[in-house]
């Protein structure tokens, strides 16, 4: 049989403030991880649309995508099941919005925190991907592209 390889669209905000970067701490079945906050892009949305909400259901904070960091590919085999994923990440840099604190976090986020990126690079066994440390060198490393290089046809957005 002939199977059509399809990568799984992730998109994750990158977001630092007086030098600390917004994580998640987040229950997978590896066990407790840190990951940017992010998630599976959905259907009927672009990248942008899709990093604001995943941003605001993971933190509760609003999020406005100002600039690309990088677009990212990778591979993880799971452990225990062999399951054999490919991500392709689109990660965004923004301005983080308002808190708003009548929503409740995202199912399996266990909470929120701000990191140094060497306090992140001390515990790589706690990363859920290594794509966690190397979004936030870019963005250190000051990679940026406009919005615009990712375009979004409206015919995503379009019903049936």
């Amino acid at each position: 049989m002939n199977t059509r390889w399809k990568p799984s669209a992730t998109v994750a905000a990158i977001i630092e403030r007086d030098g600390r970067y917004l994580l998640v701490e987040e229950h997978t079945p590896e066990g407790l991880r840190l990951n940017n906050p992010a998630g599976h892009l959905d259907p009927g949305e672009s990248p942008e649309q899709g990093v604001a909400r995943e941003t605001l259901e993971e933190t509760a904070h609003r999020f406005t995508p100002t600039a690309l960091v990088g677009i990212y590919l990778s591979r993880f085999q799971r452990p225990a099941t062999g399951e054999d994923i490919t991500y392709l990440r689109f990660a965004y840099c923004g301005e983080l919005g308002d808190f708003d604190v009548q929503r409740d976090l995202d199912t399996g986020i266990v909470r929120t925190l701000w990191m140094t990126p060497d306090e992140l690079r001390e515990c790589p066994e706690r990363h859920r991907s290594p794509l966690v440390q190397r979004c936030i060198d870019d963005h250190q490393a000051g990679h940026r592209f406009p919005l615009n290089t990712v375009h979004t046809d409206p015919s995503v957005q379009r019903k049936g």
